[in-house]
């Protein structure tokens, strides 16, 4: 073929500019393909982190009287409305919680904590434990594992909860944001003690375990027909929906990102148009001696093309190289955790990356590769 026939001299790029252009390339690559991993990264992190609680039903007294703006805080959910929802719900367990905060005195240290009060035999429900067991009696208490750790409480330490005490019988296992409840800096309490103590009769929400994810939908419908289906009572809604809000947010956090670094590759283009427009220019002779000989067009424009891929293909290789070193130092200190650079949908953008590397080369390199091939040999030859 006449493209392997021509000279060096012919194929030769200007190599300052070539390696300026293809550093473009690479950067431009990795801008993309080091964002797309961070925020797939962050994406799968929240995700594992609140996966646990996507298998809840939340139902709490709607605030407010109907009609009205005026908020009201004494609104509770009342044993009637309690039964209904046990009955529309069942097999699946449904949890009343009080729910509060108040002053608390750990020896000489004092601080505000929330307070749950739950049923200790439906506590295993919401909770894992540590170390230690369920309070079997109205005066003990589960610690949060972050309270624990910050004031060094374990098994038997006392408590001093407002004017009353209670002994911590175990320590909780670190829960992590909910969307039901926050055990982590809080101290769980039996609903006995809870209700005795501030006087409450009536529960602050309801939480349904629900032991089918595909059941939500349903059981949600019952709770709304069963107390609803006069005035509205009260406000039933689901942790997946919350779950799939954030993760849908935080994908739309990642798209931006990866588009702010898809500009870096924007100007990568322009600078393989320039290198491409300035090889053309520079050998406008030399394309003119070629065309003469019976080359055709469309080898022109192949030359040209060819010398844009192989300078987009090699930028892209080491972009992809560099966005997977970086993409591991990035998420291992963001997140303490590289192993969800390996997953297929993380990984996914370091190709990703570079394929749009490769285009926008291609792109870039076009027009001059057309301008190339549709030269006048007669005047190019006679250009100085």
């Amino acid at each position: 073929m006449i493209f392997f026939e021509i000279s060096k001299r012919n194929i030769r790029l200007n190599w300052l500019r070539s390696f300026l252009a293809a550093a473009g390339i690479v950067i431009g690559v990795v801008a993309i393909s080091s964002m797309g991993i961070l925020g797939s990264s962050l994406t799968l992190s929240v995700t594992d982190s609140l996966s646990t609680v996507g298998d809840s039903v939340i139902v709490i007294p709607v605030v407010g009287s109907p009609g009205q703006n005026m908020v009201t805080t004494d609104a509770r959910i009342t044993d009637r409305q309690l039964q209904q929802i046990v009955r529309v719900v069942a097999p699946n367990d449904a949890v009343p919680i009080y729910t509060g905060a108040d002053r608390i005195e750990i020896g000489p240290d004092k601080t505000v904590v929330s307070l749950y009060g739950i049923s200790p035999e439906q506590i295993p429900l919401m909770v894992d434990i540590a170390d230690g067991i369920v309070p079997r009696s109205t005066s003990g208490a589960l610690a949060g594992a972050t309270l624990a750790d910050e004031y060094d409480l374990k098994t038997g330490s006392r408590v001093r909860v407002g004017n009353e005490t209670v002994r911590i019988t175990g320590i909780l296992e670190e829960q992590g944001m909910g969307f039901d409840i926050n055990p982590d800096n809080a101290l769980i309490v039996s609903d006995r003690w809870y209700s005795t103590v501030y006087d409450q009769d009536d529960y602050d929400q309801v939480i349904v375990k629900v032991r089918d994810i595909n059941d939500i939908d349903a059981v949600k419908l019952a709770i709304e027909r069963a107390l609803n289906r006069r005035d509205d009572e009260v406000t039933v809604y689901d942790t997946r929906m919350i779950l799939e809000m954030i993760v849908e947010t935080f994908n739309q956090i990642s798209l931006f990102t990866t588009a702010i670094g898809g500009i870096s590759l924007l100007v990568a283009g322009v600078s393989i148009f320039n290198v491409q427009m300035m090889s053309v220019t520079e050998r406008i002779k030399e394309i003119g001696i070629i065309r003469s000989i019976g080359t055709k067009r469309s080898e022109v424009m192949r030359m040209f093309l060819y010398e844009a891929f192989i300078l987009g293909l090699l930028g892209s290789c080491i972009g992809g190289v560099l966005s997977f070193a970086g993409g591991y130092i990035a998420v291992s200190v963001m997140l303490q955790d590289a192993s969800y650079l390996f997953y297929p949908e993380t990984l996914f953008y370091i190709p990703y990356g570079m394929g749009i590397g490769l285009l926008v080369t291609l792109i870039s390199g076009l027009y001059p590769a057309w301008k190339a091939a549709n030269l006048n040999p007669i005047e190019a030859l006679r250009f100085e």
